[in-house]
C-alpha cells in the first residue's frame, strides 16, 4: 500500500470503481484511476463530489478511511473500516476488558511521548525546549496533576511565538489550521487502529459517550506536533489569519505522508502510526508493556 491521500476539493468529481481501482472522473478532464489497495484517505470536500456505493464500500474494504467535510472546507465526518484483522473478535474482547490500571499506564505513557514530541519541536522551531523535557518526566500513571494541560499551557504560546494564543476549535485563525490536519491525522490513526483488530470507540483515556473514535483520539496525541509543524511554517508563510486553500492544505498532508527519521530509522507517518496500533494491541493481550512511538522526528 503506497498511503495515497486524495483531497476532492478544488473542482466537482464524479467518483466510481471499475477493475479495483477508485476513477475520478472530473469536467473536461480524462478520468484517473488510483488502486483501491493504495489509497489511504479520501476527503470529499467539494460539494459536487458525487460517490457510487462501490467507492465507499471498496474504500474501507481496503483499510482506507473516508472523510467529509462542511461548507467551509473542515472535516465533520470519518468513516472507517470495521474488519481489519483476522483475530479482531479476539482483540475487541481484551480491548474492553482492559483493567483499569492497564489503561492508566498507557495513558500515562501516551502523555509522556505527546509532551516529549512537543519539547522537541519547540527545540526544532525556537531553539530551546522551554521545560517541557522536565514535565514529561513528572507524569504518572492515569496522569492525575494533569501536567498534560501544563505542557499545553507554556507549548502553544512558544510555538507560535504569541503570548495570545489559545488553541480553540472554533479559531478563526491558525485554528482552522490545525483542526483539518488533526482530523485527517485523526482518520489515518483510526485506519490503523482498524488495521490492528482493535476497536476506535473503546479509549483507554478518552470516553465521551457521543465520540465514535476515543481510541483514535487516545493514540493520535504523540503525533499532533507533526501538524504543529506543518501549521509554524504555514503561518510563517501566509499569516495567522489566511484561509484554508489549496496550498494550505498541501503543506498539511505532506506532512502526513512523507517520510521521517526516528532513531536512525525512515520510515512514513502512515508506518509508524500502524506500529504503535499494533503495540497497543499487544498491550491489550498482555503480549508486552509498553507502546510504541517516534522518539524523536525530522525530515527524511
Amino acid at each position: 500500500m503506497t498511503n495515497r491521500i486524495i483531497d476532492l476539493s478544488e473542482s466537482q468529481a464524479f467518483l466510481r470503481v471499475k477493475h479495483e481501482q477508485l476513477v475520478i472522473e472530473r469536467k473536461d478532464c480524462e478520468p484517473v484511476g488510483v488502486p483501491l489497495k493504495d489509497v489511504s484517505v479520501v476527503i470529499l470536500a467539494h460539494p459536487q463530489v458525487t460517490c457510487t456505493h462501490a467507492v465507499f464500500s471498496g474504500v474501507m474494504e481496503n483499510g482506507g478511511a473516508i472523510v467529509t467535510c462542511n461548507h467551509q472546507n473542515l472535516p465533520v465526518g470519518l468513516m472507517l473500516p470495521i474488519n481489519g484483522h483476522c483475530t479482531q473478535t479476539e482483540r475487541f474482547i481484551a480491548q474492553a476488558q482492559a483493567p483499569v490500571p492497564t489503561r492508566k499506564r498507557i495513558w500515562k505513557q501516551i502523555v509522556a511521548y505527546k509532551i516529549r514530541s512537543q519539547s522537541n519541536l519547540l527545540d526544532r522551531v525556537r531553539g530551546a525546549k522551554c521545560g517541557l523535557a522536565g514535565l514529561a518526566g513528572k507524569v504518572r500513571s492515569g496522569d492525575p496533576s494533569n501536567i498534560e494541560a501544563q505542557a499545553a499551557r507554556r507549548y502553544w504560546p512558544l510555538l507560535f511565538d504569541d503570548v495570545n494564543f489559545r488553541r480553540r476549535r472554533d479559531g478563526d485563525d491558525q485554528n482552522r489550521i490545525l483542526n483539518y490536519g488533526y482530523a485527517v491525522l485523526r482518520a489515518t490513526v483510526g485506519r490503523a487502529i482498524c488495521s490492528a483488530g482493535l476497536h476506535p470507540s473503546l479509549g483507554v483515556h478518552h470516553h465521551n459517550r457521543y465520540n465514535p473514535f476515543c481510541l483514535a483520539d487516545d493514540l493520535m496525541e504523540p503525533y499532533r506536533p507533526f501538524i504543529d509543524a506543518a501549521a509554524v511554517e504555514h503561518v510563517a508563510t501566509f499569516g495567522s489569519d489566511a484561509p484554508l486553500t489549496t496550498e494550505s492544505k498541501r503543506i498539511l498532508l505532506t506532512a502526513i505522508s512523507e517520510s521521517y527519521e526516528s532513531n536512525g530509522e525512515v520510515r512514513t507517518l502512515f508506518d509508524f502510526v500502524s506500529r504503535t496500533a499494533s503495540s497497543l494491541a499487544k498491550v491489550f493481550l498482555k503480549q508486552s508493556d509498553s507502546l510504541f512511538y517516534p522518539e524523536v522526528f525530522k525530515n527524511a
